[in-house]
């Protein structure tokens, strides 16, 4: 059976979050047809526009996710594979670190402070505040010359400890 692609994990995570269908889920469709998941509706969603009514679109997402047989019950799940989809983007490079922080840290906030997107908001906290000057009191030990090294060795232990499910 084929693995759907990475970026899966975002669609999914948008499912649980309630996001309105955008480009994002337009871009992911037509990436999933590249990457040979031709089915009906991933093929209607990829073919969507946005002008479309956000009730029709939304049931056509789900209905394309549910045609793969990719599931979003498990929301903290879903939410972990999503960080680590992110957290594996800023390794890479493929996003700035602290673009990826923001995004963890506006879903810590979403979902009412989830114990385990904490860390996250304390890094991005501690990010910024080095940005704009010499102290931050969110992590300790973290000063302006090792704070990329303190995220970048927290996004490899948090990989380590949170493996995709």
């Amino acid at each position: 059976m084929m693995k759907p692609i990475p970026s899966t994990a975002e669609i999914l995570a948008y499912k649980v979050l309630n996001r309105s269908v955008d480009k994002t889920f337009i871009n992911w469709a037509v990436d999933m047809l590249r990457a040979g998941f031709d089915t009906e509706y991933v093929v209607e969603l990829a073919g969507a526009s946005l002008n479309d009514n956000q009730f029709e679109l939304q049931a056509l997402a789900t209905k394309a996710l549910m045609e793969l047989g990719l599931g979003y019950n498990d929301k903290n799940q879903i939410i972990k594979n999503y960080a680590h989809y992110l957290i594996g983007l800023a390794l890479s490079e493929s996003i700035a670190t602290l673009k990826a922080l923001r995004i963890l840290r506006k879903i810590y906030i979403e979902l009412g402070y989830e114990s385990y997107l904490y860390d996250f908001d304390s890094l991005c906290s501690a990010k910024e505040d080095l940005a704009d000057g010499e102290m931050q009191w969110y992590w300790v030990g973290a000063d302006s010359t090792n704070i990329d090294s303190v995220i970048h060795d927290y996004f490899v232990q948090w990989l380590l400890q949170n493996p995709v499910k």
